[in-house]
Parts: structure tokens; C-alpha cells; sequence
């Protein structure tokens, strides 16, 4: 099958925090199966190489189409429901994106929509019962990866919390998924 590679150039694989980015993104793609975010098949390592193997999406960015004008509305409201779709399957595992924004998503010929690049993801307990097995692994990495007071993310869709290195959980997502439909409906 066709597939989409994501490699980390090879000056990034000695950097301890880039590694465990790239490899956080490998374990929440994993354990997210939805048909609105962008799937992994795997994670391939070969001397001083790391790459993700990904669905092939073919189309434009949502960026992309944004560039061209406004998004008719129907059309808007159809591409922001798969976004909210994509998102609260993402937020029912415990996993916040923390980076929506239009060149993370991509429509299909068809019209489907996939949200991409869960590479700043960050794994949150979102109830009492704590996080699933899956989940857990990514917080470990999680917290070394990422600290208090660090700011990361693209500033034009973060919430106020988020640009001053505070805590974020999915409301941090929904934040952005009103920036971005915003931008769909205005261009």
C-alpha cells in the first residue's frame, strides 16, 4: 500500500526530548482508531533514522483551502463536525492535541476529513478512574518531554492558558476548533 513517511532528520535523534516526541506521537497515533485522524502503521528505526509510517492522505490542508476565501457554510459545518468527531474520540482516550490548527488537517477528495500531526499530544486523566494502560505510557513521556512554564504549540490557536505555559486539558482543543472554524467560515 501507499503510505506517507514522517522521519526525523537524523540531527534530531540525539536530542533525548525530540526522540520521545516523535515517539509519543507513534504511541498516541496508535491508540487512536478513528476514521476522521490520521492512522500509523508503524515505527521504523534503522541506524540513526526514526520514521513513522502513516496513511497516505491525499488533498489539500485545510490551510490550504483557507488560503483560497471563505468555506460555504454547508460545506464548513460538514468539515467542522468530522473535526469535532476526530477530537472528541481523541478526548475520550485521555489525549488532548494541543496544535489544531488548518495545516493539520486535511480533506479528502471525497471530503473526508483527518486531523494530522498528534506530535505535541499530550495524555490527560480526564475522570477519576485515572488513565487507561495505553494512556499511561504516553503520560510518562509526557512529563519528561514537556514542563510547567513551557509553551508549545502554534500561538494563533492557543488558549490563553496554554500560550502561558499552564496547564491544558481538551478545552484547550476546543479553543483552537473555534479559532479554525472561525477561519473556515471567514477565510
Amino acid at each position: 500500500r501507499d503510505v506517507a513517511l514522517k522521519v526525523l532528520p537524523e540531527a534530531f535523534t540525539a536530542d533525548p526530548d525530540r526522540l520521545a516526541r516523535f515517539q509519543r506521537e507513534a504511541k498516541v497515533l496508535a491508540s487512536l482508531n478513528h476514521p476522521n485522524i490520521g492512522a500509523i502503521h508503524g515505527i521504523e528505526s534503522s541506524e540513526n533514522t526514526q520514521a513513522l509510517v502513516l496513511e497516505l492522505i491525499e488533498g489539500p490542508t485545510l490551510a490550504d483551502r483557507i488560503a483560497e476565501g471563505p468555506i460555504p457554510v454547508e460545506e464548513a459545518l460538514n468539515i467542522a463536525k468530522q473535526i469535532a468527531d476526530a477530537l472528541e474520540a481523541a478526548h475520550e482516550q485521555g489525549i488532548v492535541h494541543r496544535d489544531l490548527k488548518p495545516a493539520n488537517v486535511k480533506v479528502k477528495s471525497d471530503g473526508t476529513v483527518k486531523v494530522l500531526d498528534f506530535g505535541l499530544a499530550k495524555a490527560v486523566s480526564s475522570d477519576a478512574s485515572g488513565a487507561s494502560a495505553t494512556t499511561s505510557a504516553t503520560m510518562s513521556l509526557t512529563a519528561s518531554a514537556t514542563q510547567m512554564g513551557m509553551v508549545i504549540g502554534t500561538a494563533a490557536y492557543m488558549p490563553p492558558e496554554q500560550a502561558k505555559g499552564k496547564p491544558v486539558d481538551k478545552r484547550a482543543d476546543i479553543w483552537a476548533f473555534g479559532a479554525v472554524l472561525f477561519e473556515l467560515l471567514t477565510g
